[in-house]
């Protein structure tokens, strides 16, 4: 598995569905992502388990993202068409109904195999050839802040992902970093041995 952490993220273009339903052959992350902040997140399998529920919760919170200027792109080795019917599938039914966001297909696995986080099978719970459950914020440079991976029986929280694009939007808007449990609106630290001594005098009994 590779860490993408401090580089920019590998570019793709690949068949895709579109939030508002639309099917296009030629989705370039490069250009939907474009001077925004960005959420790459592969999942193992449509029409899966632990899959939906990701998806679905996701979904659930576009509206925050796109108040935080984030663009969201799903990815599996599925194809387009499999994403597509997954939608069209009611969520009483095992789908994810009109998710808000795009669902890429990385049918060749190229988009996995970029990212570093193909399963070779193992001693993890991924079949062999499908993507981890594996998540990149990226910021408006293109270069990837966060990368997470989990193994396949393990859901992410999708709370911990606007947490994280929160911390990395008040580090370069205040130049404070962000210690243990930070969420927005609490305190940041300043970086020096005298701003650590500050916070931790201040705060350390509620870490």
């Amino acid at each position: 598995m590779s860490i993408l952490v401090g580089k920019k993220a590998p570019d793709f273009t690949a068949p895709a569905v579109l939030a508002d339903g639309q099917i296009v052959d030629s989705f370039n992350l490069a250009e939907a992502i474009k001077g925004k902040y960005a959420i790459v997140f592969f999942y193992p399998l449509d029409f899966t388990f632990v899959c939906p529920s990701e998806i679905i919760a996701m979904s659930h919170r576009m509206e925050k993202f796109r108040e935080m200027g984030v663009e969201v792109v799903g990815v599996s080795i599925d194809s387009h068409f499999t994403h597509n019917a997954w939608r069209n599938t009611p969520v009483e039914d095992g789908g994810i109904g009109p998710v808000e966001y795009t669902l890429a297909g990385d049918m060749s696995h190229a988009i996995a195999q970029a990212y570093g986080i193909e399963s070779d099978g193992g001693d993890s719970y991924y079949p062999a050839g499908v993507a981890m459950r594996a998540s990149f914020v990226i910021d408006q440079k293109g270069v990837v802040r966060s990368q997470i991976v989990n193994d396949e029986p393990i859901g992410r929280n999708m709370d911990e992902l606007v947490r994280i694009v929160d911390a990395l939007q008040f580090f370069e808007e205040n130049g404070q970093v962000c210690p243990a449990g930070w969420n927005k609106g609490d305190k940041g630290m300043v970086n020096t041995p005298e701003g650590v001594a500050s916070y931790l005098s201040e705060s350390s009994k509620n870490l």
